[in-house]
C-alpha cells in the first residue's frame, strides 16, 4: 500500500501572541517534521521581539512560507484590502488545507477557501473557535451578532476543532451543535518540554505568566497575594511575567497594596526560563479556552493553582482541590495557602505525569490533526468537482 503523500497546510489568524500562536507552532514543528509543507498567514501590527523570535525559530519549517499583514482585531473597511491580498496569496500556494484559528482567521479561511471551491479548486476549510467569538454573551447585541455570524459560517466548514470539551459544550449552548464535523483535540506540549525545570536559588513562591489584561486575572493574582499574607501572618514573594495592555494599572494596583518590594514584574520570557523563577504558577483567569500555561507547568514539574474555567478541569481534575472560583480572590488566597504551607500538598493534588502526557503530547495532538485533514480531503474533493 503506497503511502499517503505529503499535505500543504497553511494557517491563518490574526494575534501572534498567546494560546494561539504556540497551538500552531506546534503544529508547525510536528507537521513540517513528518514531511507536510506547512506555511502562516498572521496580522503585521501585533507582538513585539519575543513573537519575532519565535517566528524566526520556526521560520525553516515554513515551507509554504510566513506572510504578515494588518488585520484589525475589529471588523472594519480594511479588512477587505487584507481579504483579497491573502486570497491572491493563498490562491498562488495551492494549500490541501486552509486551517482558521480564532474568530477573525475563522473567517478569513473560511471565505477564501469558499472562493477557492466555487472555482473548482480543492481545499478543505478547518476552523477552531480558541474561545474568541465564544467569550461573547448571548444576552448582549454584540453577542447576538457575533454568534450568529459564527452560525452563518458554518455552511462555509468543512471541520470545527475544539481545543478541549468545555470549548465544545459552550460552543453547543451559545451557538448550537455544529452542523459540520465537529472534533475535539486537545493541545499539546512538545516532548522536549517534559522535563522538570530547576529552581533559582532566589526563586519567588508564587507566579503568574501570561498577557497583562484583566481577563487572565492579575488583579485577582495581586489580591490573592496579601490575602495569603495575612493567612500565614508572614510575608511571600512573588513575579508578574508578561506584556498586554493593563500593566500600568497593575503597576498602581501592587503600589497601593505595599507589595512593592515583595511582588515584582518582568516582561515577557519563554516561559521554561520563568519557571525557574517561581515555586507554584497561579492562573486566575476569568475565562479561558484551554491555556498552554497549565500545560507546560504541568510539563515542566511545577505545580499549578488555577480558576475554574475553561478546559483547566480536563487537564487538573474536575474535583482537583487546585481550583479556585473564578474572579475570587479569597478563594485563591485559600488555595495559595494550602499550597505554600502543606508539604505533601504537591504530591496529593498534581496529576500523575504519566496519565497527563499520554493526553496532552503536541505529538498525540497533531497526529489526530492529520488524521482529520485526511478524512476531509476527500469530501472537499467531491465538492469542489
Amino acid at each position: 500500500m503506497a503511502a499517503a503523500p505529503p499535505l500543504k497546510i497553511l494557517h491563518c489568524f490574526r494575534n501572534p501572541i498567546g494560546g494561539i500562536f504556540r497551538h500552531v507552532r506546534d503544529l508547525v514543528e510536528e507537521h513540517s517534521a513528518a514531511g507536510h509543507q506547512v506555511g502562516i498567514l498572521c496580522d503585521s501590527t501585533t507582538g513585539g521581539a519575543y513573537e519575532d523570535a519565535l517566528f524566526e525559530t520556526i521560520r525553516p519549517r515554513l515551507a509554504l512560507g510566513l506572510t504578515r499583514m494588518p488585520m484589525r482585531r475589529a471588523i472594519s473597511p480594511t479588512d477587505m484590502i487584507a481579504l483579497f491580498k491573502s486570497y491572491r496569496h493563498i490562491k498562488s500556494l495551492q494549500p490541501d488545507i486552509l486551517h482558521g484559528h480564532g474568530a477573525k482567521g475563522g473567517a478569513m479561511a473560511r471565505a477564501i477557501g469558499s472562493v477557492l471551491r466555487v472555482n473548482r479548486y480543492r481545499v478543505a476549510r478547518v476552523y477552531s473557535p480558541h474561545g474568541g467569538s465564544l467569550h461573547f454573551a448571548r444576552s448582549s447585541l454584540a453577542g447576538q451578532i457575533v454568534l450568529r455570524l459564527e452560525r452563518f459560517q458554518e455552511r462555509f466548514s468543512d471541520a470545527i476543532v475544539f481545543v478541549c470539551d468545555y470549548e465544545r459544550r459552550t460552543y453547543e449552548a451559545k451557538i448550537g451543535r455544529p452542523r459540520p464535523h465537529s472534533q475535539v483535540i486537545y493541545n499539546g506540549i512538545n516532548e522536549a518540554e517534559f522535563s522538570p525545570v530547576a529552581l533559582e536559588p532566589d526563586a519567588a513562591d508564587f507566579m503568574f505568566i501570561g498577557m497583562m489584561r484583566d481577563m487572565k486575572g492579575p488583579d485577582v493574582f495581586i489580591d490573592a497575594l496579601a490575602r495569603t499574607e495575612r493567612r500565614i501572618g508572614r510575608p511571600l514573594t512573588a513575579l508578574l511575567v508578561g506584556d498586554g495592555p493593563d500593566e500600568d494599572s497593575y503597576r498602581t494596583m501592587i503600589a497601593e497594596s505595599g507589595l512593592g518590594l515583595r511582588l515584582k514584574m518582568q516582561p515577557a520570557m519563554p516561559t521554561r526560563k520563568a519557571f525557574a523563577l517561581a515555586k507554584t504558577i497561579v492562573v486566575p483567569s476569568r475565562a479561558e479556552a484551554m491555556p498552554y500555561i497549565v500545560l507546560e507547568a504541568l510539563a515542566a514539574g511545577k505545580p499549578v493553582i488555577a480558576s475554574r474555567v475553561g478546559g483547566i478541569p480536563e487537564v487538573l481534575g474536575e474535583d482537583s482541590e487546585a481550583l479556585a472560583v473564578p474572579g475570587d480572590a479569597d478563594d485563591l488566597s485559600r488555595i495559595m495557602t494550602a499550597a505554600a504551607t502543606q508539604p505533601d500538598w504537591r504530591a496529593r493534588i498534581m496529576p500523575k505525569p504519566a496519565s497527563f502526557k499520554a493526553v496532552f503530547s503536541a505529538p498525540v495532538m497533531a497526529r489526530d490533526m492529520i488524521g482529520l485533514y485526511r478524512e476531509l480531503l476527500p469530501a472537499a474533493t467531491k465538492r469542489a468537482s
